[in-house]
């Protein structure tokens, strides 16, 4: 069985995980694991190559934002909100509030 690589919390970089965040695909997997929680790869229906979306859940995985699990034929992903919190308070909440449309005030 293959295991993944997760960084230890105290080994997450800020700028991995800005890195990884700055990808507009990425960061809607970041955001879509936000709202739904936990969801297997096949859940992230995005019209590009299933190797791309690997490598972007690559990325994710080693800056330290999400973990993946194998279960089944599955892998799924979840946020690791709790380690990005500690090590870097308030990142996460700002990063997925600036990513959600803005509705402007109706007159």
């Amino acid at each position: 069985m293959r295991l993944f690589y997760h960084p230890h919390p105290h080994d997450l970089s800020l700028a991995s995980v800005l890195y990884a965040l700055g990808d507009p695909v990425r960061l809607e997997i970041v955001r879509l694991l936000a709202t739904q929680g936990e969801q297997p790869c096949a859940a992230f229906d995005f019209a590009i190559a299933k190797s791309t979306m690997s490598h972007h859940f690559r990325v994710l995985r080693e800056a330290g934002v999400l973990r993946c699990r194998k279960e089944g034929t599955q892998h799924l992903n979840s946020l690791r909100r709790q380690d990005l919190d500690q090590r870097f308070p308030g990142l996460l909440d700002a990063v997925l509030q600036s990513a959600t449309p803005r509705r402007d005030p109706q007159p």
